[in-house]
């Protein structure tokens, strides 16, 4: 299984032929260094992952965003990978557009190399709601 840090032209093109009118919530699966590649500090990666949430929460906000839950992956009940990942996050924004505009801002592209120096890996899935 591979595990990236930033999305290939083709994901992101399916993203976008997702529903356009609908929020989007995405779902991320975090992996952090064990060490931050923060020069001169010698840091966790996910205290150096922190630094880029903590403002990616305001861009998001201030982009009609909203961060809905975050949570310690500390079991995995039902089937197998061979990728641990660390932490879930649930991000909604009001659109996929929405989305791609903050991710794509002067602000986040600042900010990740927070995101860049403490992330060994993430998978960002797209969802919309459904019924159950």
């Amino acid at each position: 299984m591979k595990i990236a840090v930033v999305p290939e032209p083709d994901q992101i093109e399916e993203l976008m032929r997702g529903p356009a009118d609908t929020p989007v919530v995405m779902v991320n699966l975090l992996r952090f260094k064990e060490r931050a590649d923060a020069p001169g500090e010698d840091i966790s990666g996910e205290q150096e992952y922190r630094r880029y949430a903590e403002r990616m929460r305001r861009v998001v906000e201030a982009g009609g965003g909203r961060f809905i839950w975050g949570g310690r992956v500390d079991s995995q009940v039902i089937g197998r990978s061979d990728v641990p990942f660390d932490i879930i996050a649930l991000v909604e924004y009001p659109s996929r557009e929405a989305f791609l505009k903050i991710a794509s801002s002067p602000e986040v592209r600042e900010i990740g190399v927070h995101r860049a120096q403490g992330l060994e890996g993430q998978w960002l899935i797209a969802s919309t709601e459904a019924p159950l």
